[in-house]
């Protein structure tokens, strides 16, 4: 296995912003444009500044974790500018429940957020938010002390989940279940118990509480899992991609209205997004570079934490430590396309409906998960958009727009 990789305690130095530019663009790309070439192919999106003057603007705001690739990407690249739509910095939001705030109070108009969190502001608060892509796949995993070495070992301790309404608690229930221990999600349980106390902590506290002895563990999005590995302060125990095979952690949702009343804003972010997913699975070193601290800075973790985020998926070494199970599935740590599967939709609210939170979940009992897509959803722009950009191939996904899920715990 593979030793830890350890940060050092240089000064972290920040690249500016052409430099950077410059190293994702590539020297193949970049003498391209140079040479004033347009031709450039899909399969390796063209970074560009330019701004289309058309009136169109949009606040779009993100979480500092790498499932906000998607999110932030096209500012840095330029690719909102491209669509024409105005974007300034995207904004930097701690926690989910802000984002939702921010979301709800028309701060922010495109946002990123975990896709149960999308199905509870539909159905369960009843606002019109519409799912208009995948923001990206997998990306997630159980981290723990490094004395830890089985989810039955868990039992009588704690940990933390971002949020109830997250693939995480989906996720890390169904863990617990195959291990014969109960969730618990309110009051204290004794130590020597068969239960695991669940409880809801920001991505960026995680680490920390797991330093001072506070948790045991943490299921989150990366790069907390890769912060921990490169800061030898924790281990992987499993990843969700090898729960649930290219399952959507965040999808990109947008008011309603926009989606129905401003055809032109809704096209142009879907294909941002869009195009700065292919970009971002072709240039994992180069996205890394733009997200870090060290680079745009649009995530305040450092690139080695970010770099092993997107780009660190040994399967030999991590089907050595049981953190990867099925090393036959055909998946990255985390990957990205946008299509929205309604297998996916359903099979999700199916299992939210299992899943225990601390907190009223009545709407789930009620929701029909088969009708459930086609009220969230709308995917008619990110179906433009995949065709635009070379079809279902150039993300590998089926040609079809279908799937079955697969979900071996």
């Amino acid at each position: 296995m593979k030793k830890p990789i350890k940060l050092t305690k240089k000064p972290a130095i920040r690249l500016p912003r052409r430099q950077v530019l410059k190293l994702a663009m590539g020297s193949t790309i970049g003498a391209a444009v140079l040479a004033g070439c347009s031709n450039v192919s899909e399969k390796n999106p063209e970074p560009s500044t330019k701004i289309a003057p058309s009136g169109l603007e949009a606040k779009v705001g993100y979480l500092p974790i790498t499932d906000g690739t998607s999110i932030v990407l096209p500012h840095a690249l330029g690719y909102y500018g491209n669509e024409g739509i105005k974007v300034e910095r995207p904004k930097l939001i701690r926690g989910w429940s802000g984002i939702i705030e921010a979301f709800q109070s028309r701060q922010i108009d495109i946002v990123h957020v975990l896709m149960p969190i999308a199905v509870n502001l539909r159905f369960g608060q009843d606002f019109p938010a519409k799912v208009v892509a995948w923001a990206h796949t997998d990306g997630s995993a159980l981290t723990v002390r490094k004395d830890i070495d089985s989810v039955e070992e868990l039992a009588g301790k704690t940990v933390a989940v971002p949020f109830w309404h997250s693939i995480h608690n989906v996720a890390m229930q169904m863990l617990l279940r195959k291990a014969g221990l109960e969730p618990v999600t309110s009051g204290e349980i004794p130590k020597d118990s068969r239960s695991v106390k669940l409880v809801v902590m920001a991505p960026p506290d995680m680490l920390p509480a797991l330093a001072n002895g506070s948790i045991a563990g943490y299921i989150v999005a990366d790069p907390f899992n890769a912060a921990a590995e490169v800061k030898d302060a924790g281990k992987v125990l499993r990843f969700s991609g090898d729960i649930w095979l290219n399952h959507a952690c965040c999808v990109a949702i947008a008011h309603e209205d926009i989606t129905k009343r401003n055809p032109d804003l809704a096209q142009g972010l879907v294909n941002a997004i869009s195009k700065s997913q292919l970009y971002a699975r072709n240039n994992r070193s180069e996205t890394a570079a733009i997200l870090s601290k060290d680079g745009e800075g649009y995530l305040p973790q450092p690139l080695a934490a970010i770099e092993r985020a997107l780009t660190h998926y040994d399967k030999t070494e991590y089907q050595s430590s049981g953190a990867i199970q099925h090393s036959a599935w055909e998946n990255e740590r985390i990957d990205f396309q946008p299509f929205p599967y309604p297998s996916y939709t359903k099979s999700l609210v199916d299992h939210m409906k299992n899943t225990k939170i601390d907190g009223d979940q009545s709407f789930l009992q009620q929701l029909e998960s088969a009708s459930a897509h086609e009220k969230l959803v709308d995917d008619r722009y990110v179906r433009n958009a995949i065709k635009s950009l070379g079809g279902p191939s150039a993300f590998d996904i089926p040609d079809s727009l279908a799937r079955e899920e697969t979900i071996e715990v």
